[in-house]
């Protein structure tokens, strides 16, 4: 059986876990490739001043760590929507099709309410930093500049948890 024709979440094809979408998955997938190709360009632009210099841009480890955070969170949606993120699939998979529901249904509501938790102490986080008016070590630039994405992020990460719960429950199976 060609695997293009599977309705299972394990399928890396745009069907069924993208097929109630409102919006579409490949601003997740554009964005984590071009967070990459930055960390790319930084590491490497800083590789090679340190070789040819014996110093390095002070402010490179400081971005990386940025990018790094916002590649996780973005690729966290993608993830979650497309059913590749990390569960036990001995209990996730395994039952009646009522029981996988209610299981999914728990899954994606403690997730849910974790990322809720996270945008908010993140948010408070920020306000706190933004605040204080404290500075980055390397540049020397406000912090709340790079924590503030954390809560904007998890809030996004709580959007697509939420639809994902929505479509869930809203499913006859």
């Amino acid at each position: 059986m060609d695997s293009s024709s599977t309705d299972t979440p394990d399928n890396h094809a745009a069907s069924p876990a993208e097929s109630g979408l409102r919006i579409p998955l490949q601003i997740e997938d554009w964005a984590s490739v071009l967070i990459m190709a930055a960390l790319a360009l930084i590491t490497f632009a800083n590789v090679f001043v340190r070789y040819l210099t014996d110093s390095s841009f002070a402010w490179t480890e400081e971005i990386s760590i940025f990018l790094l955070v916002v590649l996780t969170m973005n690729a966290g949606a993608s993830a979650c929507v497309r059913h590749l993120h990390i569960r036990i699939e001995v209990f996730a998979d395994a039952g009646t099709v009522r029981r996988q529901r209610r299981l999914a249904l728990f899954g994606i509501g403690m997730s849910l309410l974790f990322f809720v938790g996270m945008a908010i102490l993140s948010g408070r986080m920020a306000l706190d930093e933004f605040e204080w008016g404290d500075t980055s070590p390397s540049i020397g630039v406000p912090t709340w500049w790079y924590s503030m994405w954390l809560p904007i992020l998890s809030t996004t990460l709580s959007l697509r948890l939420l639809g994902m719960w929505v479509r869930r429950w809203q499913a006859k199976s």
